[in-house]
C-alpha cells in the first residue's frame, strides 16, 4: 500500500515538473530580445514600454547616426561577463580633453556650462525606432542614459536560464570554449567564475581583490533600481508622468502639481490589478480554449474562403477576357468584310479607267467600229459601244474613287471602358451607419433616424434591430426584434411598451451583403401613454394676447400694449395679467404622459395639470390678479389658504422663466412639494429641450420631467376629485409647443410668430 502511494506521489510530481517545464518553455519567447533574437541581457525599458538589450539599444542609435547618446560611461555594464561589443577595453584609458578645448566645446553648443541656460539652443531630439511597435520612440535629450533597467525581467531571465540547466553544473563565463566548471561566484561582478578566470579579473592590488567570493550560481539578484537622472533609489511614482522617481526628481519643476504617490501605493494597486486580471484569465481557460478553437476554425474558413474568392475572380477575369476576344473577332470580322466590298468596288473601277487608255481593247474595238461603213451595220454595233464609251468619259470627267480608304468609322471609343476596368474593384459593404440622434426619440411610438458617412458605398436597403433591455436576461443568445427591408433612412416602431428601454441598431445591405451594425442607441419610452390633445383658447383673460396655430398645438403670448399698461398699473398696486391656454381633453382615469417644448426666451411659463372646474372658475373673466397670494403653483388660491392642510391643491404647475425652471428643496430626487415650503427653499435648474408631464389619476399625482432623459424634475400632489385638464400659463411674453406625434412629424413644420415646433 506504502509504495502505491510512493508511486502515485512520485508521478504527481514528476507531472508538475512536466507541467513547469512545459510552460517555462512557452515562456521563452517572451525572454527574447526584438533585436537579437536572444536572451534579454541588461534591458532598458523604452518609453513605449517596450524593452531591448542595451547593447542592442546602442547598436541600433549608431546605425541611425546618434553618435554619443548610447548612455554614460558609467552606466555600461561593469561585468566580465559581459559581451565585448557592451564594454569597450579603451574605456578606462580614455583621458578627458583640456581645458581649453572643453570650454570651445562647452560654448559651441554640447553640454551646459555656467551661465548658459539649458534648452537655450534646441537639443537633439533622439528618436528610437522601436522594432516592437514598430514606431518611432522619443528618448529626450539624453538618449538611452535617461532610461530605467527592467531589473524585474532581469530577474525572471535569469530564474528561466537556472531553470533550464537544473541538474547540470554551472560553468564559468569567462573562459574560453569549452568552459570549465565555476567554483566562484561574485557578487559585484555578477559572474561566475574558476578558479585561474577569478584570478586573472580579480588582480592583487586592484580594487576588485576585495570583492568577496560566492558559491557560484546564476541568480545575482541586482541592486535596487536606481533613478538614471541622479542614480538615486527610486521611492516614488508620478501618476501624472507615468514614471518612476527619486527624491530629489519630487522636488524638480518638471513634476510640479503631479499626483505622486509612494511606489508602496502604487506596487500595492499595480499588483492587485494584475492579480485580479490574472485570476479572471485562469479562471476562464474554457473560454479561452473556445475562443482559440472558434479562431482557428475562422482561420480554416478565411484560407477556404480566400482560395473561392480568388477562384471567382479569375473565373470572372476570364470571362472578361473571353467577351473581349469575342468581341474582337466580330469587329474584325466586320472590318474585313468592308475593306473586301470596297476593294471589289475599287477594282472594277480601275479595269474601267485601264479601258480608257491608248491601245487598250475598248478602245481598239471603237477604232475598227469607226472603219464600218455599211451604216446599218455600224448603227447596229456602234449603239452598245456609245453607251460605254459615254459612261466611260462621264466617269473621267467626274472622277471620283469608288470607295474611301478611310477606316476612320471604325476606330473604337474604349475611354468608358477602360475607366470602368480601371476602376474594377471588389464589391464593398456599406459602412455602419451613423444614428442622428438629434432626430431620434420615442414618444408614443419610436422614430429613428440615420445617416451613411460620407464615402460609404450605397445600400440598396436596411435591416433594424431592437430590444428590450429592463427585460430579464434569458438564458441563450440575445434576442433581437427585426424590421427587414426598410427603404430610406428611417424607421418608425409602433406600439412600444411603455415605462422601458429600447436599444436599437441599424446596418445596410448591397449586392455585396450586410454591412457592420452601427453603434447602440438606447431610448426610454415615457412612463404613460401617450395623451394627444389639442390647444383649446376659450378659456383664459383675453384672447388678443393669445395666438394659437392652426393645427391647435402650438401658442404665443403677445401682450403688446396691455401688457405696458398693467406694467404701469404696477405702481398703484395692480399685478400683471394670467393668459390661460387648457387642452381639449380631461382625464378621467388611468395614467396619462404628454411633452411639451418652452422657447426659453420666455418671461413666465407655467405649465400643468388642474380641476377643469376649478381652472375655468378661477381665469375665466377674470383679468387681473386681485391677491398677492394668488399662485396657481401651489393652491393658495381661490381661498385655499382657508382650508384644511389635509386638502389636496387643485393646480400642479411648474414654473419656467428665462431658460430656467424654479424648482423646490429636494425637487430633483423627485420628492414632494405642494408649494407649501416657501421661495427660501427653491432653486433653479437649465430648461431641457422638451418637458414631459405624467398624470397618476388614481394616485393623486403629477410628475415633472425631461423628456429627453426621462429623468425627475418634480413631484406634486394634485386633487382629482373630478376631471383633469392639461394647462398653460402665460405672463407676458411666452411660447409652448406640444410635441406631434411620431407618426405626422416628418410631414410638416409650423411656425408661430417666430418660435418653432421643436423636433
Amino acid at each position: 500500500m506504502a509504495e502505491g502511494e510512493d508511486m502515485q506521489t512520485f508521478t504527481s510530481i514528476m507531472d508538475a515538473l512536466v507541467r513547469i517545464s512545459t510552460s517555462m518553455k512557452n515562456m521563452e519567447k517572451e525572454l527574447l530580445c526584438p533585436v537579437c533574437q536572444e536572451m534579454y541581457k541588461q534591458p532598458l525599458v523604452l518609453p513605449c514600454t517596450h524593452n531591448v538589450c542595451q547593447a542592442c539599444a546602442r547598436e541600433v542609435l549608431g546605425q541611425q547616426g546618434y553618435i554619443g547618446h548610447g548612455g554614460d560611461p558609467i552606466s555600461e555594464p561593469t561585468s566580465p561577463a559581459s559581451t565585448p561589443s557592451t564594454r569597450s577595453p579603451r574605456l578606462s584609458r580614455r583621458t578627458l580633453p583640456k581645458p581649453d578645448r572643453l570650454d570651445r566645446l562647452l560654448k559651441s553648443g554640447f553640454g551646459t556650462y555656467p551661465g548658459r541656460k539649458r534648452g537655450a539652443l534646441h537639443p537633439q531630439v533622439i528618436m528610437f525606432p522601436c522594432p516592437t511597435c514598430q514606431g518611432d520612440v522619443e528618448l529626450g535629450e539624453r538618449g538611452l542614459a535617461g532610461l530605467f533597467r527592467n531589473l524585474t525581467l532581469e530577474r525572471v531571465v535569469e530564474r528561466y536560464r537556472q531553470s533550464v540547466s537544473v541538474g547540470g553544473a554551472i560553468l564559468c563565463q569567462l573562459c574560453k570554449p569549452p568552459p570549465l566548471e565555476a567554483t566562484k561566484g561574485c557578487t559585484e561582478c555578477r559572474a561566475t567564475f574558476c578558479n585561474e578566470c577569478f584570478k586573472l579579473f580579480h588582480p592583487w592590488g586592484t580594487q576588485k581583490a576585495q570583492h568577496e567570493p560566492t558559491l557560484p550560481t546564476l541568480s545575482f539578484r541586482p541592486k535596487g533600481l536606481m533613478c538614471p537622472d541622479h542614480k538615486e533609489e527610486v521611492t516614488h511614482y508620478c501618476k501624472t508622468c507615468q514614471r518612476l522617481v527619486c527624491q530629489l526628481c519630487r522636488v524638480r519643476r518638471t513634476h510640479s502639481g503631479h499626483k505622486i504617490t509612494p511606489v508602496l501605493s502604487a506596487y500595492q494597486a499595480l499588483k492587485d490589478k494584475l492579480t485580479k486580471s490574472l485570476t479572471y484569465i485562469l479562471g476562464n481557460q474554457d473560454t479561452v480554449q473556445t475562443q482559440i478553437c472558434e479562431l482557428e476554425e475562422t482561420v480554416r474558413h478565411t484560407e477556404v474562403s480566400g482560395q473561392q474568392a480568388k477562384e471567382e475572380v479569375s473565373q470572372l477575369v476570364r470571362g472578361l477576357g473571353a467577351v473581349l476576344e469575342e468581341k474582337r473577332a466580330s469587329l474584325l470580322q466586320a472590318i474585313e468584310e468592308c475593306q473586301q466590298e470596297r476593294l471589289t468596288r475599287l477594282s472594277t473601277q480601275l479595269q474601267e479607267h485601264r479601258s480608257l487608255l491608248d491601245g487598250s481593247g475598248l478602245v481598239g474595238y471603237a477604232q475598227e467600229v469607226l472603219k464600218e461603213t455599211d451604216q446599218p451595220c455600224f448603227v447596229q454595233a456602234a449603239k452598245q459601244l456609245h453607251n460605254r464609251i459615254a459612261r466611260a468619259t462621264e466617269a473621267l470627267q467626274t472622277f471620283r474613287p469608288a470607295a474611301s480608304s478611310s477606316f476612320r468609322h471604325c476606330q473604337l471609343d474604349v475611354g468608358r471602358e477602360m475607366k470602368l476596368l480601371t476602376e474594377l474593384s471588389f464589391l464593398r459593404v456599406p459602412e455602419a451607419p451613423v444614428i442622428d440622434t438629434q432626430r431620434t426619440f420615442a414618444y408614443d411610438q419610436i422614430f429613428l433616424c440615420w445617416r451613411l458617412p460620407p464615402h460609404s458605398p450605397p445600400a440598396w436597403h436596411y435591416t433594424v434591430e431592437f430590444r428590450r433591455t429592463d427585460v430579464p436576461a434569458q438564458p441563450g443568445p440575445t434576442r433581437w426584434q427585426r424590421r427587414e427591408e426598410v427603404r430610406g433612412t428611417s424607421a418608425l416602431l409602433e406600439n412600444p411598451d411603455t415605462g422601458s428601454v429600447y436599444v436599437l441598431r441599424v446596418r445596410g445591405c448591397n449586392k455585396a451583403g450586410y454591412g457592420e451594425y452601427s453603434e447602440d442607441v438606447h431610448l426610454h419610452t415615457p412612463p404613460a401613454p401617450v395623451l394627444h390633445f389639442f390647444l383649446d383658447g376659450r378659456w383664459g383673460a383675453s384672447r388678443e394676447r393669445l395666438a394659437i396655430s392652426k393645427d391647435q398645438r402650438a401658442v404665443r403670448s403677445v401682450p403688446g400694449l396691455p401688457l405696458l399698461l398693467a406694467a404701469e398699473r404696477l405702481l398703484t398696486g395692480c399685478h400683471l395679467s394670467v393668459d390661460v391656454v387648457l387642452g381639449d381633453v380631461a382625464v378621467t382615469q388611468g395614467r396619462s404622459y404628454w411633452a411639451c417644448a418652452v422657447d426659453p426666451a420666455s418671461y413666465l411659463v407655467k405649465v400643468g395639470v388642474g380641476l377643469e372646474s376649478k381652472l375655468q372658475e378661477s381665469f375665466q373673466g377674470a383679468p387681473d390678479v386681485i391677491s398677492p397670494r394668488y399662485d396657481p403653483d401651489s393652491g393658495h388660491d381661490s381661498g385655499a389658504e382657508d382650508a384644511t392642510v389635509e386638502a389636496l391643491p387643485p393646480f400642479a404647475f411648474l414654473t419656467i422663466g428665462m431658460g430656467k425652471i424654479l424648482l423646490g428643496s429636494g425637487a430633483s430626487s423627485n420628492a414632494g412639494l405642494t408649494g407649501r415650503d416657501g421661495p427660501a427653499a427653491s432653486c433653479t435648474v437649465p430648461l431641457p429641450p422638451r418637458l414631459g408631464i405624467c398624470l397618476d389619476y388614481e394616485r393623486g399625482r403629477v410628475s415633472f420631467l425631461d423628456a429627453v432623459s426621462f429623468r425627475g424634475l418634480l413631484e406634486c400632489p394634485l386633487d382629482c376629485s373630478g376631471p383633469v385638464c392639461p394647462a398653460f400659463c402665460f405672463i407676458g411674453g411666452g411660447a409652448v409647443q406640444l410635441q406631434e406625434p411620431v407618426g405626422t412629424k416628418p410631414e410638416r413644420k409650423v411656425t408661430i410668430g417666430g418660435f418653432a415646433k421643436l423636433d
